[in-house]
């Protein structure tokens, strides 16, 4: 078998809940359309606050899956 290649796509996450959940939500969405996800790397975190104070978290991900063949 040959050595594995892998390709790398940018996303961000959000979450109202925490950093944690930004995270999942990013990785999970992208296994909705990209198969072999298998690593992950954070590469940033902010987060915005909304006019009623409401504050939404984001996750910056490169998201590695294997490619196929």
């Amino acid at each position: 078998m040959a050595d594995p290649i892998y390709r790398v796509t940018e996303v961000v996450g959000t979450s109202t809940e925490s950093v944690a959940a930004a995270i999942k939500n990013g990785v999970a969405r992208v296994g909705k359309t990209v198969r072999n996800v298998e690593y992950f790397e954070v590469t940033d975190t902010r987060g915005a606050v909304a006019a009623d104070g409401t504050i939404t978290f984001q996750a910056g991900l490169k998201v590695g899956f294997r490619l196929e063949g």
